[in-house]
């Protein structure tokens, strides 16, 4: 079961167009129906009209089925057949889905099989709902209560029953992931490096300190990839009949993990296409904007990077959670580029955008840092240069002290066009001659205070008082200085266009201590 706007989001990447009744695209399809030659009113949300390639035939068909929506696939394409679908769509209250011709219908009813009947939607995002009813049936075979995780100790699914849980699994079940203190205390057992090189269960004693009772855990994996794992709780390692269910339940839940992981991957790509197209200019922007299910309103580009150990596995693991969920339960919609994983979302103000930023990180592993970078808010002709306000930002998240809060573009411009002009400044684009350039030589070799003077002097706007404050000097000292300054090399103070030309090249230099 999914929605009618997920499905044509997906379908998008084969060239589905929706036309006609678009208020049909929060509508849920629960079944796909196939009309054949001796049943033409075979009932299904979504009908797929693979006997005919005439639109207004396949219409009929579903309109005669109370059908939600058709897919069809004409003999020809373009603006007239759209313009005509969409007429007969709303005509009789059906979205009608125009295939593109050069699609098999192979192709396109195994895309929509899988994602109308093996598509559900659990509390952490993808993944079937009957993990929960298989959860179920574990425990009540076995007599613990299961829980059963990815790879990165999210929860997926649990038993109803808490008869034999503990405080550990109620704290998991409720953060959603195992705490991090005990994946280190299972990390120190090895229990993971265990599950990890064998498909046996393991067993994990009781640990009082740790509000644990004990339990057994075994991988779910496809081949020799592991794609998550089951535990059950038990006073003693499982024997007998207990013990094969649980590894039969293992093989059980890696089949589930595997179909999720297909559909997830699958709109993932078609998502991640799509941002791509907006982040390097596309000619039918507006087109990509609705494709995505985004509000046609400023939006603003996020950039981040994920780092540990291993940079690339905390990319992809910051990707994942990032397109955990469906499109219209995330606020963003998000793409790899190179090393940086970027997102789009409607934001006017840059708090929500940092608050999005605040729960990715919350739900990565403690252990990773993350930097992000926050663009001003643009329309939708202006992401790719938001793109690049997002990587300024970026880059000034990651030379920025620890805790620092994740800037954007229209807070920090100044900031941005400082560590560009000190990116000049390094590229040797500043002139090696000039008051300002003597001047720093002149400190270097003496030990002189003077472009900290003159920095605050220009500052104050010639106001003595206030930069003798700023230095924490006596004003006439500032006075002296500027004087022995001005026999050093002129510095023509009276002129604007002098004044300014020194404050830019002091801002394109490194700060100099003030004192």
């Amino acid at each position: 079961m999914i929605t009618l706007d997920r499905l044509v989001n997906v379908l998008g990447g084969y060239g589905v167009r929706l036309c006609g009744h678009p208020e049909a695209r929060s509508a849920w399809l629960r079944s796909v129906a196939m009309p054949d030659a001796t049943d033409r009113h075979a009932a299904g949300d979504l009908l797929l009209a693979v006997g005919t390639t005439s639109i207004a035939e396949a219409v009929q068909w579903a309109a005669a089925s109370r059908a939600t929506a058709v897919l069809v696939r004409p003999a020809e394409s373009g603006a007239d057949v759209e313009r005509d679908a969409a007429a007969l769509g709303d005509r009789h209250g059906v979205a009608v889905l125009l295939a593109d011709p050069a699609v098999s219908w192979s192709q396109l009813a195994g895309v929509v099989y899988g994602l109308v009947l093996e598509s559900r939607e659990t509390a952490s995002g993808r993944g079937p709902t009957d993990l929960f009813a298989l959860a179920d049936s574990l425990a009540d075979v076995i007599g613990g209560a299961v829980t059963i995780e990815d790879r990165h100790s999210r929860v997926l699914a649990y038993s109803r029953s808490q008869q034999a849980g503990d405080p550990a699994r109620l704290e998991t079940i409720l953060a959603r992931r195992v705490p991090d203190r005990l994946r280190e205390l299972f990390q120190q057992q090895g229990v993971f490096a265990r599950l990890a090189a064998t498909d046996e269960p393991v067993f994990v004693p009781a640990d009082a300190g740790h509000g644990l009772t004990g339990r057994m855990a075994v991988a779910a994996r496809a081949g020799r990839e592991l794609l998550g794992w089951v535990w059950v709780t038990c006073e003693r390692p499982l024997t007998g009949a207990h013990l094969r269910a649980l590894a039969d339940g293992a093989r059980t839940v890696a089949l589930h993990l595997l179909r999720s992981r297909a559909s997830a991957d699958l709109e993932r790509q078609v998502e991640s296409d799509l941002v791509i197209r907006l982040l390097e200019g596309s000619s039918d922007a507006e087109t990509v904007i609705s494709r995505l299910g985004l509000a046609p309103q400023p939006m603003r580009v996020i950039a981040v990077r994920a780092h540990t150990a291993d940079r690339h596995a905390a990319l992809l693991l910051a990707f994942e959670q990032a397109t955990t969920g469906f499109g219209w339960s995330r606020p963003g919609r998000s793409a790899l580029l190179g090393d940086t994983l970027y997102t789009i979302m409607s934001a006017e103000q840059a708090d929500a955008a940092r608050q999005w930023i605040t729960a990715l990180h919350r739900e990565l592993p403690a252990q990773m840092h993350v930097a992000a970078g926050i663009s001003a808010p643009a329309e939708v002709a202006e992401l790719p240069a938001a793109r690049q306000e997002a990587d300024e930002c970026l880059a000034l998240h990651e030379s920025a002290r620890p805790g620092a809060v994740p800037p954007a573009y229209d807070e920090s411009w100044d900031d941005i066009l400082l560590r560009r002009l000190r990116a000049a400044a390094r590229t040797g684009r500043t002139p090696a001659r000039g008051p300002v350039s003597t001047l720093l030589r002149h400190d270097s070799r003496h030990g002189t205070g003077f472009v900290a003077t003159l920095r605050a002097w220009l500052m104050s706007q010639g106001d003595l008082a206030l930069a003798a404050e700023q230095l924490g000097v006596h004003p006439n000292t500032v006075r002296n200085r500027l004087r022995k300054m001005d026999e050093l090399v002129p510095l023509d103070l009276n002129d604007g266009r002098k004044r300014l030309a020194m404050i830019i090249m002091l801002a394109a230099v490194e700060d100099e201590p003030r004192h």
